[in-house]
């Protein structure tokens, strides 16, 4: 087999042995392939002593043709966001739950991979949004996500106030218990569960999702992603900033959220037969009936 990729990345999620049979089993079939196989550093080190190369992710940026992430669509997020600035286009195998991104089952792995090896692929680009915290001016936080950025209440029983602006436009003074500032592609992830709109991943647009809104008017609305939006937590409210759920920022009144889209974006690359509408109404069970 002449493959198009020749330096290959393993990601698993960060020690989990139940991910090592999968990145045993993938890796040994690529070194049969002749192929260099790099494991990041903390999926090496839940596995059992091992000869493959353990690799930081900043090693595998500039040396990977293709990473491989085996597990479910947080390792993704995680794996996305560390490879961003390098462009080293990402292919998930599903050993989560819904598996959004992660679309290779483990069943069809090495079938998938033969297929993506020699060229038999579909190629997807989704963007990442630019996130900051400005306290008093300064930049307090800065993330980079591909989900989502979410502004909620934290710990308090309360509605917080929050003053929400495009491009210096103010939209309104939101009363609840937070905000959601989505992707396409985390538009069916937390934002899709406050009844914010699905975009498809070739939408140019950003989500603005309340959260549990007081005043019902209060309705998601897309942006273009072009725009940039300043989110203003109104004293005397704190409150707790999430980046795709998996790092955060406590924030006090006056703080502001400025967010738009990032200069990075990311490759995902697709087995043959893969339909977006096809993976939808397997993972939100569409069409389905009592019948069935």
């Amino acid at each position: 087999m002449k493959s198009l990729f020749h330096t290959i990345a393993l990601i698993g999620k960060y020690k989990s042995p139940e991910i090592s049979e999968s990145l045993v089993a993938l890796a040994a079939f690529l070194q049969r392939h002749n192929l260099e196989v790099l494991i990041e550093e903390g999926a090496a080190a839940a596995m059992e002593p091992h000869h493959y190369t353990a690799a930081s992710y900043e090693t595998i940026g500039q040396h990977a043709d293709l990473a491989v992430i085996l597990g479910g669509d947080g390792t993704l997020l995680n794996a996305a966001r560390c490879l961003a600035e390098f462009d080293v286009p990402l292919v998930g195998v599903n050993q989560g739950r819904l598996g959004f991104m992660t679309d290779i089952s483990r069943e069809s792995m090495l079938d998938s991979m033969t297929a993506l090896l020699t060229g038999k692929f579909s190629r997807e680009q989704r963007f990442l949004l630019d996130a900051e915290v400005l306290r008093n001016g300064e930049r307090a936080y800065h993330a980079l996500t591909l989900n989502d950025v979410v502004i909620n209440k934290g710990d308090a029983g309360r509605l917080i106030e929050l003053e929400v602006k495009v491009d210096d436009e103010l939209i309104h003074i939101l009363r609840a218990d937070g905000l959601i500032i989505s992707t396409p592609t985390g538009s069916t992830a937390y934002a899709l569960s406050a009844n914010g709109p699905i975009l498809h991943p070739s939408v140019a647009g950003i989500a603005i999702v309340p959260l549990c809104p007081h005043a019902l008017s209060n309705r998601p609305i897309t942006v273009s992603d072009h725009s940039t939006i300043s989110v203003t937590l109104l004293p005397p409210h704190e409150a707790r900033i999430h980046f795709d759920g998996q790092t955060r920022f406590d924030a006090r009144g006056g703080d502001v959220v400025r967010i738009k889209r990032s200069l990075y974006a990311i490759t995902l690359l697709h087995p043959p037969g893969y339909s977006y509408f096809a993976m939808l109404r397997e993972k939100l069970h569409w069409s389905a009936t009592p019948r069935n």
